[in-house]
């Protein structure tokens, strides 16, 4: 039986641990329409419609997980020997078009939401929907050629915030992009530390990535710069008058950022296992700090 009849397992093949990745820029969209309606900027936000938003970026997301573990394992990029989190159709726990079918069930849920929201905002959140598709659906074509990092900064460093501040607004809040981008891309961190960890297997399997373009050492510093560059926008955005000061509270998670680059750095193409789980250590580095940030966006405008 799919999944050994086991609710957990329907749950773990859906790569839940990766949830932060889309919620967080959702999160951090929906608070900063919190900051510009307390700070009068903007009169007229539907919340329902907001939050509506965010769990169908979470819905995306997870489609997207589940269609791309049925693609990198039909490409052999999933294999017993690959190191990093449990791949249920490779031990048998799932056959690999039942997760396929489960992605696109999950998809369609998303869609619906999706075309809710159309209907009560106006066509330009169209182009969200078909951002979000192409990326839960065609995700894994772009990876296989190095073009992965940059679909997933559109998609969840830009897209995602604003498409949630387009429905709860109606308007296209482009100073939404600057807000939402230090997230974003400390959510490229998070595949490009995957990517990294698995450049042997992934060169094996006849893909390419941008960690393998760039090298281990390449990939390192990339690595690095991409999370140093995450807090330096906040700085520009804090400048600008764009984000409160109160928005350097993003610098609390300045020391797992830190031991995240360390861990890095010790990795050799001898031993990348030591960077098994730094996709997950990303990931939790996204979500604390844009919750961090999010906190920031509620209580500025309240003190």
């Amino acid at each position: 039986m799919d999944g050994q009849g086991k609710l957990k397992n329907w749950m773990i093949v859906a790569h839940p641990w990766a949830i932060p990745a889309s919620a967080s820029p959702a999160l951090v969209g929906l608070s900063y329409v919190f900051y510009l309606y307390k700070g009068g900027v903007i009169t007229d936000v539907n919340w329902t419609f907001g939050i509506v938003a965010v769990f169908g970026a979470i819905i995306f997301h997870l489609a997207g997980n589940l269609i791309s573990e049925y693609h990198d394992f039909m490409s052999g990029v999933d294999v017993k020997e690959k190191t990093g989190p449990v791949r249920l159709i490779v031990k048998g726990v799932f056959k690999p078009k039942t997760v396929l079918y489960y992605g696109y069930v999950v998809l369609l849920i998303g869609i619906m939401l999706g075309v809710y929201l159309l209907l009560h905002t106006g066509p330009p959140l169209l182009v969200f929907g078909i951002i979000g598709i192409i990326s839960s659906t065609l995700y894994y074509k772009f990876k296989y050629v190095a073009l992965g990092d940059l679909l997933i900064f559109i998609c969840y460093g830009l897209s995602i915030a604003l498409g949630v501040a387009y429905v709860m607004t109606g308007q296209i809040i482009w100073s939404t992009l600057l807000v939402v981008a230090p997230t974003g891309l400390l959510v490229v961190a998070i595949l490009h530390a995957n990517n990294t960890r698995d450049m042997l297997q992934d060169k094996a399997a006849g893909i390419r990535t941008q960690a393998m373009n760039l090298g281990l050492e390449g990939a390192q510093v990339t690595y690095q710069t991409i999370l140093l560059v995450a807090y330096l926008l906040i700085a520009v955005a804090v400048m600008i008058k764009m984000l409160s000061p109160l928005a350097f509270l993003v610098l609390l998670s300045f020391p797992l950022a830190l031991k995240n680059i360390r861990l890095m750095k010790k990795a050799t193409l001898e031993e990348l296992g030591v960077i098994q789980f730094l996709d997950g250590r990303t990931a939790q580095l996204v979500l604390i700090f844009s919750l961090l940030l999010v906190a920031a966006n509620f209580i500025a405008p309240l003190i």
